[in-house]
């Protein structure tokens, strides 16, 4: 693998990456949002990963002993249904006085976000090896 397939997949991951965490901070600000233009309570975002290349792209440089980097599949809306509150003073309440909240999880973003930033992290450090091994490369040339 040359330097620049390298840089390639790992600035491929810090896309995905940056990507992720965007979601997850939309999750965390909306944690408490009841209404939306939908309707209804903000649903959780989620971040789909796929390998970037089609296919017959990926078998063909899998036998090659190449590698891909990531792409963002999609963002999807988790279908789990909201988390239903007592709060009978609540604007959005309904007749019997519950409130659909969104079903956001502050600990499980807050995780995902740990790990997103762990990858994130390990891409960087990725970038910063090739540029070292580059620059060690030309001083050989001298």
């Amino acid at each position: 693998m040359d330097v620049f397939n390298a840089l390639k997949i790992s600035s491929s991951a810090l896309k995905a990456q940056t990507i992720r965490l965007n979601t997850i901070a939309s999750n965390i600000a909306n944690i408490d949002t009841t209404r939306t233009p939908e309707g209804g309570p903000y649903q959780k975002k989620e971040v789909v990963f796929q390998s970037n290349g089609s296919f017959a792209d990926n078998l063909e440089q899998s036998l090659k002993g190449s590698v891909q980097g990531v792409d963002v599949a999609a963002i999807r809306s988790n279908q789990a249904p909201p988390r239903i509150i007592y709060d009978p003073s609540h604007p959005d309440a309904n007749d019997e006085g519950y409130v659909a909240k969104p079903n956001v999880n502050l600990v499980e973003e807050i995780a995902d976000m740990t790990s997103a930033t762990r990858a994130y992290e390990a891409n960087v450090t990725v970038v910063k090896s090739v540029k070292r091994m580059a620059l060690k490369a030309l001083e050989i040339g001298r």
